[in-house]
C-alpha cells in the first residue's frame, strides 16, 4: 500500500535550529496560554434535520453562527474517505498535552460520543506529581478545561479508535508543560502529541526565556528520534500574537521541529447555508470577530532548509532567513466552529467552539489514522510535507487558501496565496492518498 513521490521532488535536509534574535525586553519565566474559544451555547434542533440548530443556518450569520459537527468537518477535509476504508486509529494513541486536568474531561467526551454516534475510546488522563484539585474560582484552571474539552472530543472524532492519554501538566508555565511532554515521551504513551497552547516569541527573547526555548528543543528533539509527530496549534491573535503592537509570532509552533497548525474560516453546506450533508464550499484565512490564525516570522528561529529550498522565492525574502509560521492549517474560526461539550459552567451544554486549538487535536487524529494505515508511525513530517509542496506534490491533497490574510487592527497581516503563505501554510487537508506520501524511513 502506498503512493509514489514524485521522482522530480527534492528532499532537502533538516537543518539544526541556529542565529537567535535577542531583543531588549524584560527576563520572563514563560507562561503558556491555551487558545480554545468558547462562543454561544449550540441549542439542540427541534426539526431533527441536525443534531443542533447551528449546524443548518446561513453563511450570512442572519440567524447567529453557524456550526460543524463530526460528519461535517470529516467530509470537508477528506476523513471521511480515511474511516470508511478502516483507518480510525485502531491500535494507536494520542497523546494530548494540556495544564491542570479537567475532571469533567471524561463526562464530556461520553456526551459527545453520544450525540454523535460515537464508540467511548480507551482514554486516560494522567496528573502531573503536585497538580491543584478544581477550583471553580480560578479562571485560569477553569479555562484549561474547555481546552481539555475541545482537544479531546475532537481528537477522538477524527479518529475514533484511537486511545487518548492526557498528560495534564501541574500549571500553564512552560517548565511544568515540558515536564508532562517529557513523561509522555519517556513513557512512550503515543507516536502523536496534540498541544493547543502558545505564547509570544518576544516573551522569551530574553536570557531566561532562551533556556525555556532549549528546554522545549530538547523535549522535540527528543520527540523525533521516536519518530512521534507533534502538532502545535499558530495562537488566535492574527499577525500579532499576544496583541504587543507588532507582528510576531507564537511558540512553540514556531520551533522547525513541531508541525504549526493555523487557521481558516471554512465554509460546507450549500451555497448559501451550512448543512452537515453538503458538500465543501469555501475556505479563507480565519480572520473573524473572535480571532484570527497566528502566523508570520519567526526571530528565534532561522529558516530550516525545508522551507528555504520549497517555499516561494517572495516568502524567503519575506522571512529574511527566518522561520516562517505555520505549517498547515484547518478549521479555526467561532464563526464555523466546531460542537465541543464543556460542563463547566452548566454540565451537558454544548458550545460552539473556535480557535488553532481545534486544528492540532484534529491534526494529530488524522496522523493516527494514518499511522494505522502505514503500519508504522509517520514521525516527523515537516521535510517530507515541504518537498511535496515545493515540486508540486501537495496540489491536489490540500485545500490551497488563497483568500484572506491574519492582519488585525493596527497591524497589516500576511495574506494568502498560491502555494505556502504566512497564514495558511499550505492550507487545509484535502485527503485520498496523502497520508501515504509523508512517511520516508530515510528522512526522520
Amino acid at each position: 500500500m502506498g503512493f509514489p513521490r514524485p521522482k522530480y521532488c527534492l528532499q532537502p535536509a533538516f537543518a539544526a535550529l541556529s542565529a537567535v534574535l535577542l531583543l531588549a525586553v524584560p527576563s520572563y519565566a514563560g507562561k503558556q496560554l491555551s487558545g480554545a474559544i468558547p462562543g454561544e451555547i449550540a441549542a439542540a434542533d427541534p426539526s431533527g434535520a441536525a443534531h443542533f440548530n447551528c449546524e443548518l443556518r446561513p453563511f450570512d450569520l442572519s440567524k447567529g453562527l453557524y456550526c460543524y459537527g463530526p460528519d461535517a468537518i470529516r467530509a470537508a477535509y477528506g476523513v471521511d474517505a480515511l474511516l470508511s476504508n478502516g483507518f480510525n486509529g485502531a491500535g494507536q494513541t494520542i497523546v494530548i498535552i494540556d495544564a491542570f486536568g479537567s475532571p469533567f474531561a471524561l463526562a464530556d467526551l461520553q456526551r459527545f460520543d453520544a450525540v454523535f454516534g460515537l464508540p467511548d475510546p480507551s482514554f486516560t488522563q494522567i496528573y502531573m506529581p503536585g497538580t491543584p484539585p478544581f477550583d471553580p474560582n480560578n479562571p485560569n484552571i477553569v479555562n484549561w478545561t474547555a481546552e481539555i474539552a475541545l482537544d479531546t472530543q475532537w481528537s477522538h472524532a477524527i479518529a475514533p479508535k484511537a486511545a487518548i492519554v492526557l498528560v495534564a501538566a501541574k500549571s500553564n508555565d512552560d517548565v511544568d508543560l515540558i515536564a508532562a511532554l517529557n513523561y509522555a515521551l519517556d513513557n512512550h504513551l503515543g507516536n502523536v502529541v496534540s498541544m493547543s497552547f502558545g505564547e509570544s516569541e518576544v516573551f522569551l527573547a530574553n536570557p531566561d526565556g532562551l533556556d525555556i526555548v532549549q528546554a522545549w528543543t530538547d523535549a522535540f528533539t527528543k520527540a523525533k528520534k521516536q519518530r512521534v509527530t507533534l502538532f502545535v496549534s499558530s495562537a488566535d491573535d492574527g499577525v500579532d500574537t499576544g496583541l504587543i503592537g507588532t507582528p510576531n509570532v507564537s511558540f512553540p509552533a514556531s520551533s522547525p521541529l513541531v508541525t504549526g497548525v493555523g487557521g481558516t474560516n471554512l465554509q460546507f453546506g450549500t451555497a448559501t447555508n451550512a448543512d452537515p450533508n453538503g458538500t465543501y464550499q469555501a475556505e479563507e484565512v480565519w480572520n473573524d470577530p473572535f480571532g484570527a490564525g497566528g502566523g508570520g516570522m519567526s526571530i528565534l528561529f532561522a529558516e530550516p532548509d525545508f522551507q528555504s529550498n520549497n517555499v516561494p522565492r517572495s516568502i524567503t525574502k519575506t522571512l529574511h532567513h527566518y522561520r516562517g509560521v505555520p505549517d498547515v492549517a484547518y478549521n479555526a474560526g467561532v464563526v464555523g466552529g466546531v460542537i465541543a461539550f464543556w460542563a463547566y459552567p452548566a454540565a451537558g451544554d454544548a458550545y460552539i467552539f473556535g480557535g488553532t486549538s481545534a486544528g492540532a487535536p484534529q491534526w494529530a487524529g488524522i496522523i493516527a489514522d494514518l499511522n494505522q494505515a502505514k503500519g508504522r508511525p509517520l514521525g516527523y513530517i515537516n521535510k517530507q510535507l515541504y518537498s511535496l509542496g515545493g515540486c508540486g506534490g501537495l496540489a491536489k491533497l490540500f485545500h490551497d487558501i488563497v483568500t484572506g490574510d491574519n492582519g488585525i487592527p493596527g497591524v497589516p497581516g500576511y495574506p494568502a496565496l498560491p502555494g505556502y503563505d504566512l497564514s495558511t501554510g499550505w492550507g487545509t487537508p484535502n485527503f485520498g492518498k496523502l497520508g501515504m506520501v509523508l512517511n520516508d524511513p530515510d528522512d526522520n
